[in-house]
């Protein structure tokens, strides 16, 4: 099994507890004199069942990502980077969007004029290249996932 085909097992597994949280929460009361549509208990055992595949798949996947080489490090440097610079890009998109704001209207020419504090254009290129490096790692990692064997 790949790192992607255990990546798509690993997303299954988190909906299907998702699932059955809200089925155990939706029986866990009932009125006197009905019974309850599912039974909490047995609901309770697959989800714990369910939650000790997921650990042991996340650990598995992490265990693989440590130890394969991507670039300059591993995949899990890889997916350091990749986490950081999303953010960096949201962070540069969000101040280039505050800085060209242009919502203030004047109603007077004896009104203050609103300016921006920031370089806008060289926070736009600047995001630009961010989302570029961005891409490229997800490109990266995305090719290793489904090239790299998943390890015991």
């Amino acid at each position: 099994m790949t790192v992607a085909e255990a990546l798509a097992i690993r997303s299954a597994t988190a909906k299907r507890i998702d699932q059955l949280r809200a089925r155990i929460v939706g029986n866990a009361r009932y009125q006197e004199g009905d019974s309850p549509v599912e039974d909490p208990v047995a609901l309770l055992a697959e989800a714990e069942q369910a939650l000790g595949e997921l650990e042991a798949l996340i650990r598995r996947i992490n265990r693989t990502n440590a130890a394969t080489s991507l670039g300059e490090g591993t995949i899990t440097d890889a997916l350091a980077r990749r986490d950081v610079l999303r953010q960096r890009h949201s962070v540069l998109t969000a101040a280039a969007d505050a800085g060209a704001a242009r919502n203030e209207f004047r109603h007077l020419r004896s009104e203050l004029r609103t300016l921006t504090a920031l370089p806008v254009s060289e926070l736009r290129v600047r995001a630009d290249q961010t989302a570029a490096q961005l891409r490229q790692i997800d490109a990266d990692i995305q090719r290793a996932n489904w090239t790299v064997t998943l390890l015991p």
